[in-house]
């Protein structure tokens, strides 16, 4: 059993010379350097990026030693040496331009005395180039240039456009110089987490070759179902002893949790390696991955561009519009799929598109439970609470105190959503029944003005239909009037119709009906 877990190691020599786990991607690093000279590349945070980078700088130096035993091992026969650049944006805050000027600089004068300046190189990026040229020059070789995390500087400058028009003007000309200097690279790769595309940094980098979502390099980050079970059988095997549970529920139970990522059109789904490597040093579930990032950003824009989370199930997108975030102000999905809280779920060969939705229960209950206080009127800290009292509520058949508790929700409504009602009373109905969900049998249905839900627990079957100004009454006709409990007459749990009507005069929950 390999009880060494590089959780927060992303060096690959450290990885190696320190005994920990390594999940051999060698393979597909191999066929990536030779088969190609540039490469962008982007997953989620967390995902194993940096460890990437690393890996192949260390295969670029001809570090044969740290390859043994790999993939890479009896696939390479050459091992030459490269001059590698190296540039990781990861570790700095970039709340002004001095702050990306500095990194640049900092590392431009690390390369600078290794192969030299020139008196007329004064901008970033001429120096950037006459490095480049020098190294390839001086060395013999031509050069391996690696940016982890392109984009961090711009991301963190989102909100605020006269910063992001600095990073994307200075990093535009600083990237740039990679296509000029063509003649001089053997090899560029650059990952992050987003891709800045049209008329952003990438605009005139046209030759990156966007590995993204191709299949063949679906699982060059992350954990694949065979890898988890391969490297980590005796880790599965003790797990399940420590919680009661069968080798084959504990599989069942990280493949819910931690599985369903998907990066291209491959059915092989992807496991999130940080909360894998996460749950097998602690030998517990919990949201280990969604617990390191606040998606603050995202709900913003989410509220702003006034998307309706229903879509969250089932979002259909073009490759083209997953592959930027240009527009995210208007279309928020990109950066949600980019940012790892959607993911690819099917692919229509016919029209070219792809279905998107949570990849598990980890992303799923936490991103969900995350929406709650920035959509309900309720106190981010008692978002739980709340949750629970819903699930006991509904369990023992207490639907007055449940309608109650959802009434509260939508008090003190801001003054920006009330030209939006309709859209605001949908979005809680779905964080509060997606959340019941997990704990019970929820199905839902919804069109122009109403939304009917089925909600089933153990004792009960509820049928409930919600009017947009109209009347309890009204509502409560509808079930009968169209027989909505006819499917439910021959199961022997108790049925209760429940009738609620939202009016905006009021800008909540009017009444409701039981029957």
């Amino acid at each position: 059993m390999n009880n060494l877990y590089p959780i927060g190691i992303q060096n690959f020599k450290e990885i190696r010379e320190g005994g920990y786990l390594y999940i051999d991607k060698t393979e597909l690093i191999h066929k990536l350097a030779n088969t190609g000279k540039y490469y962008f590349l982007s997953r989620p945070r967390r995902f194993g990026k940096s460890l990437l980078v690393s890996t192949i700088e260390a295969y670029f130096l001809g570090q044969k030693d740290l390859f043994k035993g790999l993939a890479m091992e009896t696939l390479e026969t050459e091992w030459k040496e490269y001059p590698v650049l190296h540039l990781d944006l990861n570790a700095e805050k970039y709340d002004s331009k001095e702050m990306l000027y500095g990194i640049l600089n900092e590392t431009l004068c690390k390369w600078e005395d290794l192969y030299g300046t020139r008196e007329g190189e004064t901008s970033l990026s001429l120096r950037f180039s006459g490095i480049i040229q020098r190294a390839a020059e001086t060395t013999g070789r031509n050069v391996v240039v690696l940016i982890d995390e392109y984009d961090k500087p711009m991301l963190q400058a989102i909100g605020n456009e006269e910063l992001m028009d600095e990073y994307r003007n200075t990093l535009k000309a600083f990237y740039g110089v990679l296509k000029s200097s063509d003649q001089y690279l053997r090899f560029a790769l650059l990952t992050g987490v987003t891709k800045f595309s049209k008329v952003s940094v990438f605009s005139d980098l046209n030759n990156l070759e966007d590995i993204s979502i191709l299949r063949d390099y679906n699982n060059l980050c992350g954990i694949t179902e065979k890898e988890l079970l391969h490297y980590f059988h005796d880790e599965i095997k003790d797990l399940g002893e420590r919680n009661d549970m069968t080798y084959e529920e504990i599989c069942q139970k990280l493949k819910l949790w931690y599985d369903g990522y998907h990066f291209s059109s491959s059915r092989e789904g992807i496991y999130n390696p940080f909360s894998i490597l996460n749950v097998m040093k602690s030998r517990e579930f919990g949201s280990f991955w969604f617990e390191t990032g606040t998606p603050t950003f995202l709900v913003e824009l989410l509220k702003r561009s006034s998307y309706n989370l229903y879509s969250l199930t089932e979002e259909v997108a073009f490759a083209d519009t997953l592959g930027g975030i240009d527009s995210m102000y208007t279309n928020p999905v990109p950066t949600l799929y980019q940012s790892g809280y959607l993911t690819i779920k099917g692919y229509d060969k016919e029209f070219r598109t792809y279905n998107l939705g949570f990849p598990n229960r980890e992303v799923e209950d936490g991103f969900t439970r995350f929406l709650l206080p920035y959509y309900a009127s309720i106190e981010p800290g008692k978002s739980s609470f709340q949750i629970i009292s819903f699930v006991q509520d509904v369990r023992k058949g207490d639907i007055d105190s449940f309608m109650t508790r959802l009434q509260s929700f939508f008090a003190d409504i801001p003054y920006e959503l009330t030209r939006q009602l309709e859209l605001h009373y949908q979005n809680v109905l779905f964080i509060v029944f997606r959340l019941l969900g997990f704990y019970t049998e929820v199905e839902y249905h919804t069109s122009s003005g109403r939304i009917d839900m089925v909600v089933k627990t153990k004792d009960y079957i509820y049928i409930m239909e919600f009017k947009l100004n109209g009347t309890a009454e009204e509502a409560i006709k509808q079930i009968n009037d169209k027989q909505y409990a006819l499917p439910f007459a021959s199961d022997g749990r108790k049925l209760i119709k429940v009738g609620v009507n939202f009016n905006n005069n009021i800008k909540g929950i009017e009444k409701w009906i039981i029957e």
